[in-house]
């Protein structure tokens, strides 16, 4: 019987639990995949800590490249030995091998590597949907994005550079300031040191920019306003720090008439042929060298339960896998 990770209650990562389990056979539309590295992702942390409610017990995660091993009746989209990734769905990722709808895999170029389609679906078509999608970078622009030495930060840094923009960007340290510079943002901000609402006015010169991808949510949520520029949009994709109060909306009309939302890439994915357009995107740029993927941090799937502390304690830059 494959391994996976599953938890019983929520709390820490101490909840996580390294068990075997069933696989049965995949039912119609399904197959199965064999995962050779899995992602780890912020949402991951959500789930396990009941931010997130899931029915318990429950696997965790919702990212991993592999090849299919079995499929079930109907499927047409992948065939036994196909080199595949996936993001969303049911929780379960991390595991040694499990069932999945067929319509959830993307087909993967031979270019790209397990580890790196591991570390980059959820995060790269995030970045996608941001950039293409919430609101269209263009060139000129200057966009503001947050733990922009994050993985979807790193990875928002060099697309937006490659579309012409210039990013502003926040991190707690040094150190994750020169990660930030790597990958093309301008103007990294430790926000630790300095107010970074204030600083984001300077670098305009008081205008303000035209979108905040934020994915902090109450620490940072009304800074983020007020790095605005009149009619500019508020991006809110994350709550790595809790989530945002309720607040009254006419604070949006008094700062700018400003623009809020609350995206989330299963919304934008939803449909398969959406789903192939973002993945053939980012793929394009990373086959391209417009977009590296570095994976900065691996670790036993069975030690997944680390990965997660040093997730929540911001220790990681950029990508991380877990390797069955």
């Amino acid at each position: 019987m494959p391994q996976a990770i599953r938890f019983h209650q929520t709390g820490g990562p101490e909840v996580l639990q390294w068990e075997s389990v069933e696989l049965p056979a995949p039912a119609p539309g399904e197959a199965r995949v064999r995962h050779y590295a899995i992602g780890l992702n912020y949402i991951d942390t959500y789930h396990r800590s009941g931010l997130y409610p899931v029915p318990l017990p429950s696997g965790i995660g919702q990212e991993a490249a592999g090849v299919v091993e079995a499929v079930g009746a109907g499927v047409t989209q992948v065939e036994v030995g196909d080199r595949v990734a996936y993001t969303g769905g049911p929780l379960g990722a991390y595991a040694e091998a499990r069932n999945i709808d067929a319509d959830q895999l993307i087909p993967l170029p031979e270019s790209i590597s397990f580890e790196q389609a591991a570390a980059m679906m959820m995060q790269g078509l995030t970045a996608q949907y941001l950039l293409r999608q919430t609101y269209r970078v263009k060139p000129g622009d200057t966009i503001l994005i947050h733990a922009a030495a994050g993985g979807v930060g790193t990875i928002v840094c060099q697309w937006a550079k490659a579309l012409g923009a210039t990013v502003i960007g926040t991190v707690s340290s040094e150190q994750k300031a020169e990660v930030a510079r790597r990958h093309g943002c301008d103007h990294p901000i430790i926000y630790t040191r300095e107010n970074f609402a204030a600083r984001v006015r300077e670098i305009t010169g008081g205008e303000g920019v035209p979108v905040v991808y934020d994915s902090i949510g109450k620490d940072t949520f009304m800074d983020s306003l007020s790095c605005l520029r009149p009619l500019g949009l508020m991006v809110l994709f994350g709550a790595s720090s809790g989530p945002v109060p309720p607040f009254d909306c006419t604070l949006l009309a008094r700062m700018g008439s400003l623009f809020l939302t609350r995206p989330t890439l299963f919304t934008y994915a939803a449909k398969r042929a959406d789903l192939l357009a973002m993945a053939a995107e980012l793929c394009e740029v990373v086959i391209a060298g417009k977009v590296r993927i570095e994976i900065n941090q691996r670790y036993r799937l069975s030690e997944a339960a680390q990965a997660h502390r040093d997730l929540e304690a911001r220790r990681t830059t950029g990508s991380t896998v877990l390797l069955p």
